[in-house]
């Protein structure tokens, strides 16, 4: 009945103009400063009611294959749940380090994190996460965002089952080891580490992406089968869409570009069809537009701040060529110095043996290289399967070869191109610093292209079945196909993030280091984003207020951290903090005003030290280049020290400003003081440095992220290894100096626990 009522007359305009109405109201629900209904009312237009348009439009729904050859849905749907259900068991809790936090907040304060800002995702998360607290399971925030990226990447896992199990049309397999085949093919994918592994924290938008490319390459073999050309207005639309949600959501076209042209280029002169593809794939990208609207709100999460509105959203400012000029620097992360393809970072071969690296983890993720020979072996024969599946693929079915060989092509050597990375963070380690590198592994960036590869290992395993098959029955050479276990079986260890805690208690507790009312001025991501969660999702400390230093960079960045009000301190924290005067600020920096922070420049160049002075601070700055953002903390420290006190994330930060002799470590962070360290005889010295002795035990004793590391049991992520370093040091230093004091039962205890933690980071690695 539904199909039959689908497929009326008056269906077509029906379903376009109730998923117009649902976009324009979402959108107006946002105008006037919505959030949870504006959510849900953009997702379901865009995710479901557009796409239905679509294929009622172009008559789609009930145009399946022959019944004999029917796409098996069911099986799908069942693929997908066991998916599900293993992304499940090994979900995250809660955050982890690098973006994770930066996404979960944005998703619940429906902001805009860093470029391109990902507006499809952060309606998606903040509709989802909202959609699944109903459900009669008890789970945090940060776990509902993470079933998320759960179950977009279990869907893909579905579709890739179909893509497979319609490439193996032309094979002559029965039907049980054809789906069989097919299921293989899609849980090796769904199984692969880095797949895995993002699939249970959303890190990243990857997994969301993914589902697109996935849906789009089911898509494209739909409209060959059925030569209905809805399929490609939808690919088009979803292409549109997925590009609203990173860049990577146009990554099908080029393959479904190649496809039309070497199976039905006729296609490419029906001018109609590709109107209307044209015209969804600008729908598509109307995601857009919440990027200024929202902007224009204020949400505490405003990378890039991509509006001109000084106040709520007007026409003549939200559709200005400002605001147009502001977007499309988001949009096109000129933030980050754009993409150059022409100008190579690393050797072309030095990339592809970045992306090899990452193959072999896949298969075998062998973090302490403890067993390289069985990592090559078994990542050699991955890659002979899939070789030996692609050749049998060409030969038995060459009207699906056309479209997944051109997909892998792009995902894997021409994606390698194209994304022009330096030597990876852990590639080459022969060669140290002497090459430039990425801050991290990108190992992410390729889930598509692993995912991809796994659907012709899937039909390599299939066919050498099918071979063998001939010298006895299917059902007892099916053995052969238990080999598809075998990512599952060898990287549940290192892929599952279940009962992993670290980076939420992390940003606990750097944020119970800040005295009342404080100012805490973080490194860079992996301090930063995680106390925007903490903040932001789970309300611990709101009276502290954040300031990042890449972004002190930027003149947005500083103008809304002055518009940001005080909060009143909540009581929580350690017993002395209750003693400490907690009144509230007027202002977040005095008087400080945003003309004064646009005034200051990029950089300022000393060429002689100089002497910066206030508050009984006389420090000594040394000669040199002073960026922005060292002299926006030094504008900060003016305007609103001592009235707050100002904190710094553990690192040298202080002395590249000449504050070093008058900072004292408490706890993870080291505290401004108006007058030398030296001079307070209760605080220890020791090289480098002072530290409070008290008030650093004090907060160690409250610290609940080094138990949650010594339960995770080991750090496998060596450019993050900071983090769990900075309690390493501090209990070093809280351990040695209660030995100095006399307290060697305190002593001995901490550093007994710090030689565990030490462990447990690798940092003896």
């Amino acid at each position: 009945m539904l199909l039959h009522a689908l497929r009326s007359r008056g269906a077509p305009a029906g379903c376009a103009l109730f998923a117009l109405c649902t976009l324009l109201a979402g959108y107006v629900d946002l105008w006037r400063g919505g959030t949870d209904l504006a959510a849900a009312l953009l997702t379901l237009g865009y995710v479901v009611f557009v796409p239905i348009a679509i294929l009622v439009a172009g008559n789609a729904f009930g145009s399946d294959s022959p019944e004999e050859d029917a796409p098996p849905y069911r099986a799908a749907a069942v693929v997908s749940l066991a998916v599900l259900a293993l992304y499940a068991f090994t979900l995250a809790p809660t955050t982890a380090m690098w973006d994770a936090s930066e996404y979960i907040a944005a998703a619940k304060v429906l902001g805009i994190p860093h470029p391109p800002g990902n507006p499809m995702f952060v309606l998606l998360a903040h509709a989802f996460a909202q959609a699944t607290s109903l459900l009669p399971v008890s789970l945090t925030y940060a776990a509902r965002v993470n079933l998320l990226a759960a179950t977009t990447s279990a869907l893909s896992a579905g579709c890739w089952f179909l893509v497979a199990h319609r490439s193996l049309r032309g094979f002559d397999m029965p039907r049980v080891p054809r789906l069989v085949t097919a299921a293989a093919a899609a849980w090796i994918g769904a199984t692969a580490f880095t797949v895995w592994n993002q699939s249970v924290v959303n890190e990243k938008v990857y997994t969301v992406a993914m589902l697109g490319l996935a849906v789009s390459a089911w898509c494209a073999l739909r409209w060959h089968d059925t030569r209905n050309n809805a399929f490609l207005v939808l690919i088009a639309y979803l292409c549109g869409m997925g590009y609203a949600n990173h860049p990577a959501g146009f990554l099908p076209l080029p393959a479904v570009g190649l496809f039309v042209l070497l199976r039905r280029p006729g296609t490419l002169l029906r001018w109609r069809t590709l109107s209307a593809a044209a015209l969804m794939m600008s729908i598509g990208l109307t995601p857009f537009l919440f990027q200024p609207i929202r902007a224009a709100h204020r949400p505490v999460i405003n990378v890039g701040e991509p509006t001109a509105c000084v106040g709520a959203p007007e026409l003549s400012c939200t559709f200005s060529a400002e605001t147009w000029t502001k977007l499309m620097s988001n949009v096109s992360r000129e933030q980050y110095g754009g993409h150059n393809v022409a100008v190579r970072q690393a050797p072309i071969g030095a990339q592809f043996g970045m992306w090899w690296q990452y193959f072999e983890w896949q298969w075998m993720r062998d973090a302490w290289q403890q067993h390289p020979r069985a990592q090559q072996l078994l990542a050699l024969g991955v890659l002979a399967l899939g070789v030996f599946g692609g050749v049998r693929h060409f030969q038995r079915d060459r009207a699906s070869f056309a479209f997944v060989a051109p997909l892998i092509f792009t995902l894997t050597p021409a994606l390698i191109v194209y994304l022009n990375f330096k030597y990876g963070a852990s590639q080459a380690p022969d060669l140290g610093d002497s090459v430039n590198r990425e801050v991290r592994d990108r190992d992410y960036f390729y889930l598509w292209s692993f995912a991809t590869w796994s659907v012709w290992v899937g039909m390599g395993l299939g066919a050498l079945w099918q071979q063998l098959s001939r010298r006895a029955t299917w059902a007892r050479t099916s053995v052969v196909m238990s080999l598809a276990l075998v990512p599952l079986l060898v990287n549940g260890g290192s892929a599952s993030r279940r009962g992993h805690e670290f980076t939420a208690l992390w940003a606990r507790d750097l944020l119970q280091s800040v005295e009342p009312n404080g100012v805490l001025i973080t490194n860079g991501d992996n301090d930063s984003f995680p106390v925007w969660y903490a903040q932001f999702v789970e309300g611990i400390r709101p009276d502290v207020t954040i300031a990042l230093v890449p972004y002190l960079n930027t003149d947005w960045y500083a103008r809304q951290l002055l518009q940001r009000p005080p909060v009143p301190y909540d009581g929580s924290g350690i017993a002395a903090y209750r003693a400490l005067s907690t009144t509230v600020p007027a202002t977040a920096f005095g008087a400080l005003t945003a003309a004064e922070t646009d005034a200051v420049p990029p950089y300022l160049q000393l060429q002689e030290t100089a002497r910066f002075q206030h508050a009984g601070i006389d420090a000594v700055i040394p000669a040199g280049y002073l960026t922005r953002d060292q002299l926006m903390v030094l504008q900060f420290i003016k305007s609103t020290f001592p009235a707050r006190p100002i904190h710094f994330s553990i690192g040298g930060y202080p002395r590249g400003i000449g504050l070093n002799d008058y900072v004292v470590t408490q706890g993870l962070t080291q505290r401004l003081l108006n007058e030398p360290a030296a001079s307070h005889p209760e605080y220890m010295a020791y090289p480098g440095g002072h530290l409070d002795l008290e008030r650093t035990r004090a907060l160690w004793q409250s610290y609940r992220a080094p138990a949650a590391l010594l339960a995770q049991g080991e750090w496998v992520d060596s450019p993050s290894v900071s983090i769990p370093a900075a309690y390493v040091i501090t209990g070093q230093l809280l351990g040695f100096g209660s030995r100095a004091a006399g307290d060697s039962t305190t002593g001995d205890a901490v550093l007994r626990q710090v030689d565990r933690l030490t462990r447990a980071a690798g940092l003896e690695r």
